[in-house]
């Protein structure tokens, strides 16, 4: 058996601001009762997490939420972390964005900023977001955001029921000058996992997109054009897992509005006792604490990963995938074909080749939107 691995450094840090957001996406990432999580960190207090992060050697920070433009906060905690030395990263819907906070989060010291689209179609962008206004507000934003200097990042999360417009989608990221596109199939958490059946696409609706993807990429590389297209199938159609958050606990740290530190952001639906940076220093969270230490190294895999030859490849794969999907974190991830419970995967495979729900079958983050939008 290969000795334990050692602890790495907490490379990234994602900052999850807030739960609180104006969008109604069906495949939200964050907890089902994000409305019923504690008391949002104060300025102070994430002050704080960033010093100590930055101290273990963090280097890059996202600002992410629900929606981070909510925190009246945002341009103060951009700037101690420029003052810091992190290199961040600005993860939002661009509802909230204006001009004047574009210049703002500038002085402050941002470097990037990614916003995110539903859709190519502004009715469906709409109605997914669950505002009439979201795709004009987001248009305006993106081009703002390129105006100002910024590498203009776009992120298109694909489902079933916007993957066949893939074509569109990339025209208008094209139209945007946009400098890197991800193109994202929707990954099974949240939200996603609770709608997955009407949002897992078809494997045929997944391989003409990506060999859409693949044309365009050729053709861009061909011409020197700038813009990068990531193209990111879901688990689902995988026979082996990918290396979840390059091994738990690993490289990836991620504080929650109320301090509980996780770590991968989809962690907190675990039947795990997380640690909260009210309660315990970054250093004791991320060499110490028991959630931290729970799936690390390899000495906590059973069978079939643990004589698995690419386990030092794959980490076992997802933790939350495999509690999602079997109720126990410790079994291989379901998408491993040598996991026995990988006929899970197999039979959700097959119930998307049939007619899955519609939208308005959809079951939204904020309910009363989707009311709303379903009336218009």
């Amino acid at each position: 058996m290969p000795p334990k691995p050692a602890v790495g450094l907490p490379l990234w840090l994602l900052a999850e601001l807030t739960y609180r957001c104006p969008l109604q996406c069906p495949y939200c990432s964050n907890p089902l009762d994000f409305a019923a999580q504690g008391q949002e960190l104060s300025t102070a207090q994430w002050f704080q997490v960033m010093a100590q992060a930055r101290e273990m050697g963090a280097a890059q920070l996202g600002f992410s939420g629900g929606e981070p433009l909510v925190r009246q906060d945002l341009a103060e905690l951009i700037g101690e972390a420029r003052r810091l030395g992190f290199y961040t990263n600005l993860i939002t819907s661009g509802i909230g964005l204006t001009e004047a906070k574009i210049r703002d989060f500038k002085e402050a010291g941002l470097d990037h900023i990614q916003i995110s689209f539903q859709a190519s179609d502004e009715q469906v962008n709409n109605l997914l977001a669950g505002s009439k206004k979201a795709f004009a507000q987001k248009l305006a934003m993106a081009r703002a955001v390129k105006a100002h200097g910024y590498p203009m990042v776009l992120n298109f999360v694909t489902h079933r029921h916007n993957i066949d417009q893939i074509e569109r989608i990339i025209e208008l990221c094209l139209a945007l000058e946009a400098d890197f596109v991800e193109l994202a199939t929707c990954q099974f958490y949240g939200w996603a996992q609770l709608n997955r059946a009407g949002l897992l696409p078809t494997r045929e609706q997944l391989v003409r997109a990506e060999r859409v993807t693949n044309d365009y990429r050729a053709q861009l590389e061909a011409q020197g054009h700038p813009c990068k297209l990531i193209f990111v199938t879901p688990d689902y159609y995988e026979e082996r897992p990918k290396a979840c958050m390059n091994g738990w606990g690993n490289l990836f740290l991620t504080v929650t509005p109320d301090g509980t530190a996780l770590p991968c952001h989809g962690a907190r639906q675990m039947p795990v006792q997380f640690p909260n940076v009210r309660e315990h220093s970054l250093q004791h969270i991320w060499y110490d604490s028991f959630g931290f230490n729970r799936y690390r190294g390899y000495d906590w895999m059973p069978e079939p990963c643990r004589s698995c030859d690419e386990k030092e490849q794959d980490f076992g794969g997802c933790r939350c995938q495999a509690f999602m999907l079997t109720g126990d974190a410790s079994h291989a991830d379901p998408v491993c074909s040598k996991s026995p419970h990988h006929p899970m995967i197999l039979a959700a495979r097959a119930e998307a080749e049939q007619a899955g729900q519609s939208i308005s079958q959809l079951a939204f983050r904020n309910e009363r939107n989707s009311r709303l939008i379903a009336k218009i």
